[in-house]
């Protein structure tokens, strides 16, 4: 196999700089803009806030266990529920005992244990964002009680104020087992379009809910409930039952994005935008190359559509070669485009994670994903690159494992062992 012309496997980096393994000359490394502190996972498998400009290799891996650093990239995002890790006061708690003091995924003090002490025990935040058409997700961080009466917690999100409300939607979360629970519904103003359960490690998991409303609701309240049980579309609490809570979160879009703390206002996280620009070129095959990504999708889904997010390109976007995003049932595609918008790559079936190379010469273009050849072109590309994104214009969360560059058109026996899982 070739030696890349530039690699980046995500391990070295200062403020404002990615550094790549390759050149060592630094004609590689990366300017990362970010203008804001931000969250990830660290190598001990804790949630840490990082500070504005410096990469976030996030450490987070299934099953609660930490694994390999990947480069984690965001679009910009807000939490819009206030007080995320204090419940005792923009939030109203009906028939609760709520205690402070706990050891959260942060490793602070900041974890909660919620009691309800009646069968109308309840946690509950209006919201003023939720409106007809738009979908939001809703996170909480959530532990059992090792003494709990109840094997889970569920999220709601419905217009009213009452535990019977006329239009919500519900997502019990199975604590003892990791799994999710049960949903329900009543009415017809809300959708649930997803739900998902994250091990966090220690106990935590990270529960969220994806909904739609078809109008704007007179109140719109985000809740949680101390029990894993639906019965006629509502959640079901037991007078005792308890759970831990930590993290809450309320962003725009079907993907829970990384953690982003709140006290008395929204507060926004700035996109990640990572590039490299000038002598780069030369580490760009222009009449013959290699591209090659390992990614991965964050939560599997898209938040929308948008230009290259990890690929190379001329300055003016008339030549490109990127992974995009490609709404929710294509979370990546994979385009080649030359002078005057020609695609003569167009690859969008169901990518959510796997590597990924493609090669040109002035023979055409090859795509193989996953040792598979899947998309070519026959037409000479003629590119021109003078540089190298990652995150520019990201309209979606994703992970990168490895990226490199050739200036060589590798053969397909090379593709096809450079991306074989």
């Amino acid at each position: 196999m070739p030696t890349p012309s530039l690699l980046i496997v995500p391990a070295r980096f200062k403020s404002g700089k990615l550094y790549s393994q390759v050149p060592t000359s630094g004609t590689g490394d990366f300017t990362v803009t970010r203008a804001t502190a931000a969250t990830r996972v660290n190598a001990s498998g804790l949630i840490e806030s990082v500070a504005s400009g410096i990469p976030r290799l996030d450490y987070f891996a299934s099953g609660g266990a930490v694994g390999c650093p990947a480069l984690l990239i965001e679009p910009s995002g807000s939490n819009l529920a206030l007080q995320s890790e204090n419940f005792v006061t923009t939030w109203a708690a009906n028939n609760l005992n709520i205690t402070s003091g706990f050891t959260s995924p942060f490793n602070n003090a900041n974890g909660t244990l919620i009691e309800a002490t009646s069968v109308a025990g309840r946690l509950r935040q209006t919201i003023a964002a939720i409106t007809s058409g738009t979908t939001h997700t809703f996170s909480l961080f959530a532990k059992a009680d090792s003494f709990a009466l109840t094997s889970g917690i569920t999220l709601t999100v419905n217009d009213g104020t009452s535990s019977n409300y006329a239009s919500g939607v519900c997502q019990a979360f199975r604590l003892d087992t990791g799994a999710l629970g049960t949903s329900g519904t009543v009415g017809a103003g809300f959708t649930l379009t997803r739900a998902s359960i994250e091990n966090y490690g220690n106990g935590w998991y990270r529960c969220n809910m994806t909904v739609t409303a078809s109008y704007t609701p007179a109140t719109s309240i985000i809740g949680v409930r101390a029990t894993s049980t639906i019965s006629a579309g509502l959640p079901s609490t037991a007078s005792g039952s308890t759970v831990y809570i930590w993290g809450a979160q309320l962003e725009t879009g079907s993907v829970a994005t990384s953690y982003i703390p709140t006290t008395t206002a929204a507060v926004t996280r700035n996109a990640d935008v990572i590039s490299v620009t000038g002598a780069v070129s030369g580490c760009i095959g222009q009449t013959e190359g290699t591209l090659y990504w390992d990614i991965a999708a964050v939560g599997g889904v898209n938040t929308g559509t948008g230009n290259p997010e990890f690929g190379v390109r001329n300055q003016a976007f008339t030549n490109w070669i990127g992974l995009t995003s490609n709404g929710p049932t294509n979370p990546f595609r994979i385009t080649a485009r030359t002078t005057g918008s020609v695609s003569l790559i167009n690859y969008q079936a169901n990518i959510t994670s796997g590597k990924a190379a493609l090669a040109w010469s002035s023979a055409g273009l090859v795509l193989y994903v996953n040792g598979v050849s899947v998309a070519t072109s026959a037409t000479n590309p003629n590119f021109s690159f003078s540089r190298v994104d990652i995150g520019n214009t990201s309209t979606m969360p994703f992970k990168a494992n490895a990226f490199a560059l050739y200036t060589t058109r590798l053969t397909n026996a090379e593709l096809e062992t450079l991306t074989t899982l």
